[in-house]
């Protein structure tokens, strides 16, 4: 794809991966529009050219407005980075049908929606690009993010059969698969995690999680995160390339992460996680416990789950 004067809009463009993408864009000649709800974090993205603009992806009317605003003043989008979203953790059984619905109405009805509103545009064009930022929870799951992983599993089928739905008119459609970046997002998991099931039957596990989501967040946890700014590469990468993969998984870890899914049994994998969680909950409670005891027999950092030692230490879930 020429990258010369094409129109691109980003979402969720107010932090973490779309704010580096929407900045990467436009500094390799992209015409950028940034939407997210907070218009005013995105007011250091306008001095570098971006013209933000403030979107609800799950209200129809801000979705039109957004639009339509751009194809006033452009006459064309060329390409579409559906980055806005976000992770809701809580047991399956504590989770509102309220709280799940509105995931859903974010991660995909709104995703898709916006989608649909662009995609005749692209077709008069006869050709056009939409990323779709999912991520590796997207193929494997984790205790306590059902919903979560519901819609980025929904986003990843969603993704493949429009891909074969709209080749035929010059579009592309692409997933992102982030690992553990540094964002935003595990914080919001972590609270979101500990309002749903703080109290009950899934108390300790809750808690256990939102010490290893505090602790990835601080970048403390057993794993590795990695700038925003590194998917933003990918993501740049999926709109300039001739021919785009299908899919791209970053940063190396989400890679090994992946394949360890598609080699390992069902019940190995599980069992891999839950002893990955485990280092991420120690990691948690040794910034509670300077001992690192809390409950926990005294163990090091090499020899705990998830530790030094372990080989998946750089294990994270976007």
């Amino acid at each position: 794809m020429n990258k010369t004067e094409k129109v691109v809009l980003v979402t969720g463009a107010s932090s973490g991966i779309g704010k580096a993408a929407a900045a990467l864009l436009a500094q390799k000649g992209w015409k950028v529009y940034a939407a997210a709800r907070r218009l005013e974090a995105m007011q250091d993205l306008a001095a570098a050219g971006v013209v933000p603009l403030a979107l609800d992806v799950t209200e129809e009317r801000s979705r039109l407005a957004v639009v339509e605003k751009i194809l006033r003043d452009e006459g064309r989008l060329d390409a579409l980075v559906n980055n806005a979203g976000y992770g809701s953790y809580g047991a399956l059984e504590d989770v509102s049908d309220a709280e799940a619905r509105r995931q859903f109405d974010v991660n995909v009805f709104g995703l898709m929606a916006l989608t649909r509103l662009a995609l005749p545009h692209m077709r008069g064009q006869g050709s056009g690009r939409i990323v779709n930022v999912g991520s590796i929870g997207g193929r494997l799951a984790t205790p306590m993010g059902g919903w979560y992983h519901a819609t980025k599993f929904a986003l990843e089928g969603l993704s493949d059969s429009l891909r074969l739905e709209v080749k035929p008119f010059g579009i592309e459609v692409v997933v992102i698969e982030p690992g553990g970046v540094a964002t935003e997002w595990s914080g919001i998991a972590g609270r979101g995690l500990l309002a749903a099931s703080s109290g009950g039957a899934y108390a300790k596990p809750a808690r256990d999680m939102a010490d290893g989501l505090e602790a990835i967040g601080r970048g403390k946890g057993p794993v590795s995160q990695v700038a925003p700014e590194v998917i933003a590469k990918v993501i740049v990468h999926a709109l300039q390339t001739d021919r785009p993969k299908t899919r791209y998984a970053a940063p190396c870890h989400a890679k090994i992460i992946l394949f360890l899914r598609w080699l390992l049994p069902d019940r190995a994998f599980d069992a891999m996680i839950m002893k990955q969680l485990a280092g991420l909950a120690d990691s948690g409670a040794k910034r509670r416990c300077p001992t690192w005891r809390c409950g926990r027999r005294e163990q090091t950092n090499e020899s705990a789950p998830g530790g030094a030692a372990s080989p998946l230490r750089q294990r994270r879930v976007k």
